[in-house]
């Protein structure tokens, strides 16, 4: 399969006033195209560096990051900006919408700085991501229109309106209720089914049960490793759980 992400003996060190931190050592980790993979690991294990690394937000102090066969630690920072938009799709715990546009024109955001797309494709893209995640019938509401849940679609199908190489979520469900999450999580799921790569960023290990496989952190190293042998169905954890109360 594909290689997507690479990363060659990743390292990433702070410097705290006098202090050096170092966040991440010596990182080297492979994920192929068509993966969900979780990385997981408790408050100061790395994985919000890491999260940063693979979104092209920071840089390693040293070690290689390819991204889709692009090496991305000596790009500048315009280059990397235009690598981020084009490959990675990103899904936040807070959703991050503009909350004076509706879901529309929030999906439409990462074509905005793509010119091969006219105002008329651009419109299009953002109305089947949005089918595509359930929402055609919320096209033009906004956020103080819709729940939790739905706000947190419209930004997966922000996510995947470039077409990006990997979608990278981080605590996509950290703000939702059980019933709400597994829902978001069947979407993942049938995502994954499509053949999409998806890295999911979160501290609860629940998460992890959803997933092919589980890259665990501690102390900016990799603890475990390990492939998913039996992965649950969140349709079937939404269907065992009791109705909701009026």
């Amino acid at each position: 399969m594909k290689e997507i992400i690479r990363l060659d003996n990743i390292s990433r060190e702070f410097h705290v006033g006098g202090e050096v931190v170092h966040a991440l050592r010596g990182l080297t980790c492979l994920i192929r195209e068509g993966e969900f993979v979780t990385i997981m690991g408790s408050s100061g294990s790395g994985k919000s560096t890491l999260h940063n690394t693979l979104g092209c937000l920071d840089t390693p102090t040293n070690g290689e990051y390819y991204l889709d066969g692009v090496s991305v630690r000596k790009m500048g920072r315009n280059a990397r900006a235009t690598l981020r938009n084009r490959k990675i799709g990103f899904v936040f715990q807070c959703y991050n919408l503009l909350p004076k546009s509706n879901a529309v024109e929030n999906v439409e955001l990462p074509l905005l700085y793509n010119s091969a797309f006219s105002a008329a494709a651009r419109r299009q893209k953002a109305i089947e991501a949005l089918t595509a995640v359930g929402l055609a019938d919320r096209l033009r509401h906004k956020s103080n229109q819709m729940s939790g849940g739905q706000m947190q679609r419209v930004a997966i199908a922000r996510a995947l309106v470039n077409d990006p190489a990997v979608i990278l979520a981080d605590e996509a469900t950290g703000n939702l209720d059980s019933r709400t999450s597994c829902e978001i999580l069947i979407l993942f799921q049938r995502l994954h089914l499509q053949g999409r790569t998806i890295i999911f960023v979160t501290h609860n290990p629940e998460i992890a049960q959803y997933s092919s496989r589980n890259i665990l952190l501690r102390d900016g190293r990799i603890q475990s490793d390990t492939l998913n042998s039996h992965v649950h169905s969140a349709a079937e954890t939404l269907a065992a759980m009791p109705p909701p109360e009026d």
